[in-house]
C-alpha cells in the first residue's frame, strides 16, 4: 500500500512500474543498466479515488495523462533504481494530494475606493503624456 494521506492509500496493484534505460550522462552505466523509472497509474479505473479527485487529478496532470486516462510519471533524476522508484512514487503522492484539495469558492468583489482612485490617476497621467505629444500650432 502506498500511503497518500492518513485516511487514503493506494493499492500497489493499481500502480505499474517499469524500468527503462535512461538517457543523459552516466557513461557506460547508462548503456547497460535500466535505472530510469516509468510509473503508470490508471486514474479512471482506480478504486481508491472518488470521481471528483479523479477529475481534478486528470486536469492538474494535463499532458502527463494519456487518452486512456493513465498518468505517466518518468523518474530519472538519480542513478539507482530504488531512488528513482521512490522519487516516482513520491511525485504520484504529491499529484494526488494536490487533487484532493478542493479549490476555494471565488466570491466576486468590487475594487475599493483607493484602487479606483489609483486607476483614474493612472488614466489621467497617460492622457497628459499623450496631450504633450500632440502637434501644437506655432511649432514648426
Amino acid at each position: 500500500m502506498i500511503e497518500v494521506t492518513p485516511y487514503l492509500s493506494i493499492k500497489e496493484s493499481e500502480v505499474q512500474i517499469d524500468f527503462v534505460r535512461a538517457s543523459g550522462p552516466g557513461g557506460q552505466n547508462v548503456n547497460k543498466v535500466s535505472t530510469s523509472v516509468q510509473l503508470r497509474f490508471d486514474i479512471r479505473n482506480s478504486s481508491s479515488l472518488n470521481d471528483e479527485v479523479k477529475e481534478r487529478l486528470t486536469r492538474l496532470a494535463g499532458s502527463r495523462v494519456t487518452d486512456d486516462g493513465v498518468l505517466v510519471i518518468e523518474a530519472k533524476r538519480y542513478r539507482t533504481q530504488d531512488q528513482n522508484r521512490a522519487d516516482a512514487i513520491n511525485r504520484l503522492v504529491i499529484w494526488i494530494n494536490k487533487a484532493i484539495e478542493t479549490p476555494g469558492i471565488r466570491r466576486p468583489t468590487r475594487p475599493g475606493a483607493a484602487a479606483r482612485k489609483e486607476r483614474l490617476d493612472a488614466k489621467h497621467k497617460h492622457s497628459v503624456i499623450k496631450q504633450l505629444r500632440r502637434f501644437k500650432p506655432g511649432m514648426d
